[in-house]
């Protein structure tokens, strides 16, 4: 998404513009939750690269390094067969081992690193293994299909009473007791992620799978662990509550101040032969079972990112005397808390000067040089000026706009090289332009520093926002017209 909006700004006439991506297609992430319940089909949500106004010139594959003294970037070209939604992930750093692409190198005279960030699992056993996260339309489809697997499941006749799937053959039937177990439905991160999924996840099953699967209604669960003593901590104490009683009255477990320590296949059939999860929390003596665990904590650097913060590299403008002695002393300076690339007011990477500057950064610190040609933006930017800046869709959205909007106007009058960024830009400024996050039944919750919102107007607000902010015209035709289909014909439940 961010990328396809700077791209998108930036003006071909002027710029020959180079995509570098694993996946051949842009995604509209905040609505990721409601193409993983049915509410809107997947490609809603896309943009083909190659489709970008203009044209552009785009290598499907994987950035493995950056030459930045001869301004080469090695590639390893995606040659993986079969599905993107199979193949292809954001959600954990981890490459395809199957199949080696070949590796070319492609030029710039400009770099923007714009790779975003990974599910962040703190090392918890079993997570990365067997939790579901939601960070691209593979994992959107993945959870859609795993949901109406679970009801099919246990749509089966029940085992006699006292019976447990434990003590039958695999693929035997279920007792009341797994049943429950499989349709308890856990979203770890009460963070708008994690709620909004929740959300969509009831609306799902009490607007569609309701009707279908009637008799299974009493077995349903859902419930939302978080570490934090409340959920939502972006929106003040009074909305955060109104979401909670809100969760609270549609049946939706929130347990805040919950620590989970490890996630297993579940013992006996129930775990082997219907994929039953059994989930360790602090609090809890008991193990705790679920069909499915959505993962929604937080975020990790790209491997991408903690390569080139870790390496040591010489400047083209560098003379040979500095080539020979200090070229191996220059780093991308990282952000000591997030692992993340410090960029100055504008975006551009800072780098370390000398042998005395570490390769980490604090706050305070006497401020570095820049790399005039390299740019950062999105979740795996840093801006010295503000480090504070939430990992969102809209920073990030405002940054490539910020970033597209003064390349063009730098080029008006004459060569970029010989632009003073420093005195002609002005600095990157966020403007909070509101929080929203979707509650389920047609109700959200809307802050800003306007006015606050709650219930249906919120909601009203909710989709008009995202609507608006779809990446291309096609994706606002698409939009509505899936809303409005699923609100008079139901879900799609098919699995495929």
């Amino acid at each position: 998404m961010t990328l396809h909006f700077f791209a998108r700004t930036l003006d071909p006439a002027k710029f020959d513009r180079i995509v570098i991506s694993p996946r051949g297609y842009f995604v509209f992430t905040p609505l990721l939750a409601s193409t993983s319940v049915g509410t809107l089909e997947f490609r809603a949500v896309l943009e083909p690269v190659r489709r970008l106004p203009g044209g552009v010139r785009f290598y499907q594959g994987w950035a493995d390094d950056v030459d930045f003294s001869r301004k080469v970037i090695r590639v390893e070209a995606n040659a993986v067969d079969g599905l993107p939604s199979e193949v292809l992930s954001s959600t954990v750093p981890v490459k395809q081992e199957a199949k080696k692409g070949e590796i070319f190198n492609v030029e710039y005279d400009k770099l923007v690193i714009a790779v975003g960030a990974y599910s962040q699992t703190f090392g918890i056993t079993g997570v990365r293994e067997h939790a579901h996260f939601l960070r691209d339309v593979g994992d959107a489809r993945r959870i859609r299909l795993r949901v109406l697997s679970l009801f099919e499941q246990c749509s089966y006749p029940t085992s006699p009473a006292g019976g447990s799937s434990s003590t039958h053959v695999a693929g035997g039937s279920l007792s009341e007791a797994d049943k429950r177990s499989l349709l308890h439905f856990v979203i770890v991160g009460g963070g708008p992620t994690g709620i909004e999924f929740a959300a969509e996840l009831h609306d799902l099953i009490h607007e569609d799978l309701k009707r279908l699967y009637p008799e299974l209604m009493p077995l349903v669960r859902i419930t939302v662990y978080d570490i934090a003593p409340k959920v939502l901590p972006m929106f003040d104490q009074a909305l955060a509550q109104y979401a909670m009683d809100t969760f609270a009255r549609q049946g939706i477990q929130v347990r805040t101040q919950h620590h989970l320590e490890r996630v297993r296949i579940a013992d006996g059939a129930l775990g082997s032969a219907h994929g039953g999860l059994s989930i360790k929390i602090k609090e809890y003596s008991e193990e705790v079972n679920a069909g499915l665990v959505v993962w929604s904590t937080g975020l990790m650097q790209n491997p991408f990112v903690e390569h080139l913060v870790g390496k040591e590299f010489a400047l083209a403008e560098d003379t040979d005397h500095q080539k020979g002695q200090d070229a191996q002393r220059r780093r991308l300076v990282k952000d000591a808390k997030t692992g993340g690339i410090l960029t100055d007011a504008y975006l551009r990477a800072r780098i370390t000067d000398n042998e005395a500057s570490q390769p980490h950064d604090t706050a305070g610190a006497t401020a570095k040089p820049v790399m005039p040609d390299v740019f950062v933006i999105g979740d795996c930017a840093v801006n010295e000026h503000d480090r504070s800046l939430p990992k969102t869709a809209q920073v990030a959205a405002q940054q490539a706009g910020y970033l597209a909007k003064h390349l063009n106007k730098a080029t008006h009058n004459g060569s970029l090289d010989s632009v003073d960024v420093s005195s002609t830009w002005k600095p990157f400024k966020f403007r909070n332009w509101g929080t929203l996050t979707y509650l389920g039944g047609w109700k959200a919750i809307h802050q800003s520093s306007a006015d606050e919102l709650r219930g249906w107007v919120a909601w009203v607000v909710w989709r008009g926002a995202y609507l608006t902010r779809s990446m291309s015209l096609r994706n606002k035709m698409m939009v509505p017209v899936y809303w409005f289909v699923s609100w008079v014909f139901g879900r799609d439940i098919s699995r495929f």
